[in-house]
């Protein structure tokens, strides 16, 4: 059950440095709509993070900076480097979206397509967006519960540097670093970060801790060869290596191993943009690339990889985004993809052409209405056509009112469609969405409350099944399953005095699986209530302290709902004191009530751990 009485301490001290529900409605976000968009004029609900955010409360792993988002589910296999999963709204991990600078992240090596969060961590994020419910309409296959949207350190008129280290828990070492500048029309951003930490056992009942380690780096370049044309250059990457444990005999239950894991991830993007009509149109002409190499290995039975997976997709893509008037705005495109992996056995690939467009209509400055269609062609599952709307009315009495439809679909992965379990006519996963939700913004916006409702059906839910045809018993996918969340996300921001935040958010759910056999059971590891506070106060000589407190429900482990997951109240204090106007120290209490707690059955988490470091801006 729920800690109430640890929800009502954590509520006293609170507030969130962390991702707000509702945005400034000055700020402007990129995800939704895939275009530049005052976040007022979106009928769709987004989450914005910044760097300001991350750095108050000093994230390592962006996984748990979004485990305190509304509607947003995080589950680890273990401590830092082993798989995360992240779900939005209920839906499955695989249906969540994932963008680095413009770079679909999401791994065609993996079964079902699922960008795991292991490897991402804070080093070089500059702004996270988490659009919440389906979004196929600009963005295509996977975005069915949400799109995570990752924008790495841009730069900005100047020279500018930072740089922090830190020291802590298990031997924990965590260094970043950053330079980047504009002068003219050249621009770059560089950064790098590297972190080291013995661990915890990935089994919770093991004695052996398993370590982490990773080195990364992000680059960028930009060449304005004319006003409103130029050449943009990024790229991602991450070398990583994290220890596991497994299932070793005579058992076969999870224990200490010796086995670990390294992976290679590289993500690229070339394009070239031109502003034309004097800025009313815009065009974006570009390639990427994203690149993951995974392998796997376990010492008692030799050198050898015990298992590798190598995805590759790269995609050809066109977006124009013309202005006719202050009324009507478009926003259309086209794209390619070509995918593959091979993990020894096979080495399939696919290709996907995609066209799309939006229609922003202002009929009053007040009212935003979004309409837009898409269209997928396969020559393996055909042509698939997805529709979306939305609105926002922005009341002058600081009052939105959003409200969407959307379809989300999944096309079949490589491993589901070609694997020795896949089969080839797989039709996509689709999805139906609505949600509706109201904002109140009060005392000049230093009160802000809001609530949103959502319902969501997922049909054609690729999944494991023994009847198949071609082979009576043995178990291969097939497109049986079916799923129907629904639920309330509800948040409140306030900034009672200058120096003082805070932040709450609550989001309940109904996730339950419409599957035969499993028809009113709950999806696994979906916890029906979920809440999170946090409160951060700049006192007026600097010091800056803060608290965080995540409450999340029990769940189940299994489909058949047999292996409870108790609920937890994890609570965390940080502080950060400036020393002059560029340096300062900080440092943090993870669990601080020592909470013991599973987000998966068998696996261990972190026990109360403290940090500190040093911080560096030039």
């Amino acid at each position: 059950m729920i800690r109430i009485p640890l929800l009502l301490a954590g509520a006293a001290l609170a507030l969130p440095a962390h991702a707000q529900d509702a945005p400034d409605d000055r700020d402007i976000v990129l995800t939704a709509a895939r275009a530049a968009q005052p976040a007022d004029q979106t009928g769709q609900a987004v989450t914005v993070i910044t760097r300001d955010q991350i750095e108050q409360r000093q994230t390592v792993a962006i996984a748990d900076l979004l485990a305190t988002t509304p509607g947003v589910q995080v589950t680890r296999n273990g401590g830092i480097g082993t798989v995360t999963s992240v779900r939005i709204r209920g839906a499955e991990s695989e249906h969540t979206l994932v963008v680095i600078d413009g770079v679909r992240v999401n791994d065609p090596s993996s079964p079902a397509g699922a960008f795991d969060f292991s490897n991402l961590l804070s080093s070089s994020v500059s702004r996270i967006e988490v659009v919440r419910g389906p979004d196929s309409v600009p963005w295509g296959s996977q975005a069915i519960g949400g799109v995570v949207n990752v924008i790495t350190e841009a730069p900005t008129e100047g020279l500018h540097a930072r740089a922090s280290a830190e020291y802590g828990y298990a031997d924990s070492v965590f260094a970043t670093g950053g330079l980047s500048g504009r002068s003219g029309g050249l621009s770059g951003a560089l950064t790098a970060g590297y972190l080291r930490s013995d661990g915890i056992s990935a089994a919770a009942n093991g004695s052996e801790r398993d370590g982490y380690r990773q080195f990364g780096a992000t680059g960028r370049l930009g060449l304005e060869i004319a006003p409103g044309i130029g050449i943009d250059l990024r790229g991602y990457y991450a070398d990583s290596r994290a220890e596991l444990d497994g299932f070793p005999p005579p058992n076969y239950m999870l224990a200490d191993t010796p086995e670990y894991s390294r992976s290679e991830e590289i993500y690229g993007y070339a394009g070239v943009h031109a502003d034309l009509a004097g800025g009313r149109f815009k065009n974006r002409l570009a390639f990427t690339i994203a690149d993951i190499n995974r392998d796997n290995y376990d010492p008692t039975y030799g050198s050898a990889p015990s298992f590798y997976g190598y995805g590759r997709s790269e995609r050809y893509e066109y977006q124009g985004d013309f202005t006719f008037n202050t009324v009507v705005r478009a926003v259309f495109g086209a794209e390619h993809e070509d995918s593959r992996f091979t993990d020894g056995s096979v080495s399939p690939h696919a290709g996907l052409t995609s066209v799309y467009g939006e229609l922003i209509v202002r009929p009053i400055e007040m009212l935003t209405i979004t309409g837009g269609v898409r269209n997928d062609d396969s020559k393996d599952f055909g042509n698939h056509t997805t529709f979306s709307a939305n609105a926002a009315l922005a009341l002058n009495t600081g009052t939105t009112i959003r409200a969407s439809y959307a379809e989300g679909f999944r096309a079949p992965s490589l491993y589901e469609r070609f694997s020795s379990f896949g089969r080839a006519d797989l039709r996509p996963e689709t999805a139906k969405s609505w949600d509706a939700g109201v904002e109140q913004a009060l005392l000049d916006g230093r009160l802000r409350f809001g609530a949103t409702v959502f319902d969501r059906n997922i049909r054609d839910r690729i999944s494991f099944d023994s009847g198949c045809t071609f082979a009576p018993g043995v178990p291969c996918y097939v497109n049986i399953a079916r799923t129907h969340v629904t639920g309330v996300e509800a948040g409140v921001t306030m900034r009672p005095v200058d120096g003082l935040t805070f932040a709450a958010n609550y989001t309940w759910l109904e996730p339950l699986n419409r599957s035969p056999g499993f028809d009113g059971l709950d999806l696994q590891r979906r916890p029906r209530d979920q809440w999170s506070v946090s409160a951060d106060y700049r006192t007026p000589f600097g010091l800056s302290l803060g608290a965080t407190l995540l409450v999340v429900g029990d769940s189940f482990d299994d489909a058949f709902n047999t292996n409870r997951l108790d609920g937890y109240a994890i609570g965390g204090v940080r502080a950060e004191f400036p020393i002059g106007d560029r340096f300062a120290i900080y440092g943090r209490v993870d669990n601080l009530f020592d909470e013991r707690y599973q987000t998966v059955s068998g696996y261990g988490t972190y026990r109360r751990a403290a940090y500190g470091g040093v911080r560096l801006k030039l």
